[in-house]
C-alpha cells in the first residue's frame, strides 16, 4: 500500500495538459530561444528545415532514470539525430528544487548520464516548459521541419519506472519521429504525459 501511495504521489498524468500551451499543429514561434547548458544562446529558427526534439527532463526522477539507466533514452537521441533530427533535453528545475544544475554543474551530470543529443538546454526560469505547457519529466514533444508541433506527450504507452517495461511499449517518440520523417501525418499526435512534475 505504501508503495502504490508512493507512485500515486511522485506520477503525474496530466488529462487536461497544457490548455494555454501550444498545440499539435500550431506553429511554434521562430523566436523562441534557448540557453544551452554550454553558455551559447540559440532561437528555434535555427533548427528549422529537420525535426525538433524537445525532451523534459530530471536526473533525479525515476521515470526519467527508467530511460537513461537503461540506455533508453540515449539510444533514440543517436539514432534519430544520426538522421538528421535536432534533440535538445531540457532542464526547468528551479533554483533549490530536484533537478537544478547550473552552467558549472550541468556538463558533469549530462556527460555522467551519457546524454547522445544535440544539446541541453537550461530553463531555471521554467520560460520554456511554462511555454510548451511540459508538466512532466519525461515530456516530449516533436516539431517536424517546417516548425509545427506534430508529437506532444509521453515517450511511450507503459507509465511505470520499470526498465523491464521498455520493450513491451509502444514508443510514440520513435513512431512520431518515424512519420515526420517519411513525410507523413503522425498517427498518434498527442498522448497523456506521465513522470515526476516539473519542478517550477
Amino acid at each position: 500500500m505504501r508503495l502504490l501511495l508512493a507512485l500515486i504521489a511522485l506520477v503525474t498524468f496530466s488529462a487536461n495538459a497544457h490548455a494555454a500551451a501550444y498545440a499539435v499543429g500550431d506553429a511554434i514561434p521562430a523566436t523562441v530561444k534557448v540557453t544551452l547548458a554550454d553558455g551559447t544562446t540559440h532561437s528555434l529558427q535555427e533548427y528549422r528545415g529537420h525535426p525538433l526534439v524537445l525532451e523534459w527532463t530530471n536526473y533525479g526522477c525515476p521515470f526519467t532514470r527508467k530511460h537513461y539507466d537503461s540506455g533508453n533514452m540515449q539510444k533514440l537521441q543517436s539514432t534519430y539525430t544520426a538522421q538528421g533530427v535536432t534533440w535538445l533535453s531540457v532542464m526547468s528545475s528551479a533554483p533549490g528544487k530536484q533537478g537544478y544544475y547550473s552552467q558549472a554543474d550541468a556538463p558533469s551530470a549530462i556527460a555522467h548520464m551519457g546524454f547522445k543529443g544535440t544539446g541541453v538546454v537550461l530553463d531555471p526560469e521554467g520560460t520554456l516548459g511554462r511555454a510548451f505547457g511540459a508538466e512532466t519529466t519525461p515530456d516530449m514533444y516533436v516539431i517536424d521541419a517546417s516548425g509545427k508541433l506534430a508529437y506532444r506527450g509521453a515517450i511511450d504507452s507503459i507509465p511505470s519506472f520499470s526498465k523491464e517495461d521498455i520493450a513491451k511499449a509502444d514508443n510514440y517518440v520513435a513512431d512520431a519521429l518515424d512519420e515526420v520523417l517519411a513525410g507523413k501525418e503522425v498517427t498518434t499526435p498527442q498522448t497523456n504525459p506521465y513522470g515526476c512534475s516539473v519542478k517550477y
